[in-house]
């Protein structure tokens, strides 16, 4: 997962899930299937109660199968999977089975810890559901009650959109997820990234990690990586600007030591007690940070420049990034004593990172 990006203003636009794509296709391939007749749009009903209509770019039809395929629109999120070409291949089967076979750019869980068990697609429940759903109802209709379907979801180059995500350090294997729970993408959704993160936690403690490293993307956990070479990638967990969703779910498992490392400008946010730390949310306190230094002792011009600076990350302008400069030893001992109260029983060691990979342990 990259860093965060920030949100454009304006309405945005939604879009749809992969999970809805891959029941669209299902749908039309078998429909087309069993009427043996090309279907060039189709429309389902997402999880919500809303109605909407797919187009279907291309279905490939014979006596056994059909393949249908259709492009994902993401709306105006950020989403990796955004113009992916999304698909399904059907077949009737004599077991009365809707069955979920691999395909190609579908990942494979290899690791405990998912809704999905191991060594099967990784197509989240929802989903599932929503394809078996479609499908049954379609049998149902055209007198096939007795039949059942094997589904096979693939997505165009699937491997490659995968190593743009987490997949792979989460046990997901060879393609991306087919995830979705409404159907419906929300721009920028806060519920999806903490949903991801509440993910990682569970595979790490499923896999027997009992000590993480939570930062807030990949810019901070590149700096860290090297500090913690013998802990396996899925103890590494993105926070994003969620620190207290994350530290609450850590409260809640076996997790006895977390290692986090915080930005600067996000760092001036949680010493004041604010666990989003989203720009759009909460903007740094400049008074509060004048009164942290003066508590320190510092005095003069050195605490007037603080109110004249437009971002928290100029503060190494005026305070030397070094341990034992005062002013970072009492913010740090801020920002811990904010987290240390969502997770009282573990071990807790910040790093603040400067932007050129520095940091500043505490405690020491």
């Amino acid at each position: 997962m990259s860093e965060l990006q920030p949100i454009p203003d304006g309405p945005l636009k939604t879009g749809f899930t992969t999970g809805a794509c891959a029941t669209a296709c299902s749908r039309a391939a078998l429909q087309a299937l069993i009427l043996q007749k090309k279907v060039e749009r189709i429309t389902i009903t997402l999880p919500i109660g809303i109605r909407h209509e797919f187009e279907i770019i291309d279905c490939n039809l014979n006596d056994e199968t059909c393949e249908c395929t259709t492009q994902k629109d993401a709306g105006d999120d950020p989403d990796v999977t955004h113009g992916a070409i999304i698909g399904s291949t059907v077949r009737l089967n004599d077991s009365g089975d809707i069955n979920f076979l691999q395909g190609k750019g579908v990942g494979t869980v290899t690791l405990p810890g998912l809704e999905i068990a191991v060594g099967e697609p990784a197509i989240n429940p929802v989903p599932r559901l929503m394809i078996v759903n479609a499908c049954k109802k379609l049998l149902a209709y055209h007198g096939l009650e007795n039949k059942g379907v094997d589904v096979t979801i693939f997505v165009i180059d699937g491997e490659i959109i995968a190593k743009r995500t987490l997949n792979e350090r989460l046990g997901i294997i060879g393609g991306i997820s087919i995830l979705g729970t409404t159907g419906i993408v929300t721009p920028f959704s806060a519920s999806s990234y903490i949903a991801s993160i509440v993910q990682g936690i569970d595979v790490a403690v499923a896999n027997g990690a009992d000590e993480l490293v939570i930062n807030s993307g990949a810019r901070s956990e590149k700096y860290l990586a090297a500090l913690f070479p013998g802990l396996p990638a899925f103890a590494f967990i993105h926070y994003g600007n969620w620190i207290g969703e994350t530290l609450e779910k850590i409260a809640t498992g076996s997790i006895k030591k977390v290692n986090m490392g915080i930005m600067l400008g996000k760092s001036v946010k949680l010493a004041e007690g604010l666990l989003d730390t989203h720009s759009g949310k909460n903007t740094w306190n400049k008074e509060f940070v004048y009164q942290l230094a003066l508590d320190c002792g510092y005095s003069g011009d050195l605490l007037d420049n603080i109110l004249l600076l437009n971002m928290a990350g100029r503060l190494t302008e005026l305070f030397s990034f070094a341990n034992g400069e005062p002013f970072y030893t009492t913010l740090l001992k801020a920002c811990y004593k904010t987290c240390s109260k969502l997770i009282p029983n573990v071990d807790l060691v910040l790093f603040l990172i400067n932007k050129d990979g520095a940091f500043i342990k505490y405690p020491k």
